[in-house]
């Protein structure tokens, strides 16, 4: 297929800027694939689609404040930083992002911090505007860490125009968060209170979790109008025996398996063998679901309305139905659902 078959005209107001009061209160479009049919619901009505022995794969990655600001040795250039991934724990090394790429070059020391907390030093050109950075920091491991955390900042997509908020810190991670890595919010899932899980599980629906660290290539824009020459960027994922055996006896009976967003379907798929059932996994994965992709795990979906042209929302139309998908967001424009980070739900069946 063709990138410039995934685009649609959505209103820029249409865009959440901002999280809901209560996580489980945003509204919920239900869409059923075989019926072709639309309800108009709230999240926390979730639970009534759902029976004992259901299982929820939800992504337990938590996001780690990612975004750095910091200045040029000498010239005194504001710099930004975005942290994408450790690559050697001794040698304090990372994969990183830095704006503006054209004043960064090797050798080149940037300074962090009011009184330099933190000095890194560019030591290789990775991409246009990839770096590799070792940073300068005697104290423990531990400590750079802290450090880290102290001075960065939450990586809210930039498409969200507005200073991060302290709010950002909770809400831009799910309650169940655990494993650090991620660098993006995996959204579907920031939809789940304390309370509504708590009910679900009361009803017999379990929860199996899978580590998918979630990486900026969701959010770069795609390149190439041939979708099968996109390249896309490893994540990080680990699913474990114990979700593998929940999911596969989910399969066997015959029960619901949700996949609570799109990376969530993407750890599954990953880790699906010939025979149907999923198999434990550790390692990386660079899989990229498009149409006419048949998703063969999940029999239904949580995600968000995603932005046009955006490697989430090609899932969801390998999973909805190509054609279908257009007609979803045409009734979700008209009722006024909102897209993106902080937007509404939408639990496909």
């Amino acid at each position: 297929m063709k990138l410039s078959q995934f685009k649609f005209n959505l209103p820029q107001e249409l865009i959440a800027d901002f999280p809901p009061k209560n996580r489980d209160e945003s509204r919920m479009m239900v869409v059923d694939r075989k019926k072709k049919t639309i309800e108009h619901k709230q999240f926390k009505d979730i639970i009534d689609y759902f029976d004992d022995g259901d299982v929820f794969v939800i992504n337990n990655t938590r996001v780690f404040p990612a975004r750095l600001y910091g200045e040029k040795e000498k010239t005194g250039a504001q710099i930004e930083v975005f942290l994408l991934r450790e690559l050697n724990r001794e040698s304090r090394l990372w994969d990183v992002l830095v704006d503006p790429a054209r004043k960064i070059r090797i050798g080149n020391k940037l300074y962090f911090g009011e009184e330099d907390e933190l000095v890194a030093e560019v030591i290789d050109n990775t991409t246009s505007r990839g770096r590799t950075l070792r940073f300068l920091f005697d104290g423990s491991y531990e400590e750079f860490k802290t450090t880290l955390k102290k001075l960065g900042e939450t990586p809210l997509p930039k498409v969200h125009d507005r200073e991060v908020a302290p709010e950002d810190n909770e809400r831009y991670q799910t309650i169940y968060a655990k494993y650090e890595g991620a660098v993006a919010a995996p959204t579907a899932g920031l939809h789940f209170s304390r309370e509504l899980m708590k009910r679900l599980e009361i009803k017999g629906v379990d929860f199996a979790e899978v580590t998918l660290h979630t990486g900026l290539g969701n959010f770069r824009p795609i390149e190439v109008e041939d979708l099968t020459k996109h390249k896309v960027d490893s994540e990080e994922m680990y699913i474990p025996k114990q979700t593998a055996n929940r999911v596969n006896d989910a399969i066997l009976s015959g029960k619901r398996i949700c996949a609570v967003g799109t990376t969530s379907v993407k750890a599954l798929e990953t880790a699906v063998s010939i025979t149907g059932l999923i198999k434990p996994y550790d390692g990386w994965t660079n899989k990229f679901i498009f149409p006419p992709y048949e998703v063969k795990v999940p029999n239904a979906m949580i995600t968000n309305f995603h932005l046009p042209m955006s490697p989430m929302m090609m899932m969801v139309a390998a999973y909805l139905g190509y054609d279908f998908i257009f007609d979803v967001y045409q009734e979700a424009i008209k009722e006024k659902y909102k897209f993106f980070t902080y937007g509404d739900a939408m639990l496909i069946l």
